[in-house]
């Protein structure tokens, strides 16, 4: 009975460990991708001697008596073979394996993207606007900040590109105010405009004045993310929504 009342103490344990939301180490992602197949395979079409060794193969945990070694090296070869043929099946299981990809990369994308989110270019009305908007931001909060005055060359410009750039970084909190309108208008006079201030944690990183001199007379949006790129002050392009369809681009 002692015996009895330790293997299910051990198994109840096995359990809670396989129910676990994900699993780390190589070992780990096969056991989710095999749980994630046996998920998606139709319940009704799959045969079920089949389904019976995938729930086995999605289960590795669950151990043998002792005294059963020639049955359990029988079974580890027969799973062996079994998983070989389920996990190299035709087209079914390349689509399977896809989406799992696919929802890996969700899940993953998901866990990294932390922090507010913004996705469109801030009109900050005055200087108290501008503190805040440096001063008060999460830590980890890039925020760009355009210095501009309307008719000044590159001023423009500059404003759509950041418009474009922050719906493409919405983790970026990309700001525009008027140099008359930041109480110390004599300091950004029109021979420094357009001017670009950025700012983290409250510190200012970089400040960039007469900004337009370092593209083309005619410039864009990409030319202002090479630019920032090139300082390396802008964080890795957000993720495209990942669907379900099949002609969705394969994800390595």
């Amino acid at each position: 009975p002692a015996t009895e009342m330790e293997e299910n103490a051990n198994t109840s344990l096995e359990e809670d460990f396989e129910g676990q939301a994900s699993h780390t180490g190589p070992k780990g992602v096969i056991s989710d991708w095999r749980k994630f197949k046996l998920e998606s395979e139709d319940g009704d079409a799959l045969p079920p001697s089949k389904k019976e060794i995938l729930r086995q193969m999605s289960s590795p945990h669950r151990s043998f008596s002792r005294d059963d070694k020639d049955t359990r090296e029988r079974f580890c070869r027969k799973m062996s073979m079994q998983e070989y043929e389920l996990i190299h099946a035709t087209q079914e299981d390349e689509s399977c394996l896809q989406q799992y990809r696919k929802r890996c990369m969700q899940d993953m994308h998901q866990r990294l993207s932390f922090g507010p989110k913004f996705g469109f270019l801030c009109e900050l009305q005055n200087g108290e606007q501008f503190l805040e908007a440096v001063e008060k931001e999460h830590k980890t909060t890039t925020v760009i900040v355009h210095i501009y005055e309307d008719g000044v060359k590159g001023c423009e410009a500059l404003n759509s590109s950041l418009t474009c750039l922050a719906a493409e970084y919405p983790t970026v909190k990309f700001c525009k105010i008027k140099a008359s309108s930041t109480g110390a208008g004599d300091r950004f006079s029109s021979e420094v405009l357009p001017s670009l201030l950025v700012y983290k944690a409250g510190e200012l990183l970089s400040n960039f004045i007469s900004v337009s001199e370092q593209f083309n007379e005619e410039f864009f949006a990409v030319d202002v993310e090479a630019f920032l790129n090139e300082y390396g002050l802008l964080p890795e392009r957000e993720l495209p929504a990942l669907g379900n369809g099949t002609d969705e681009p394969d994800v390595e």
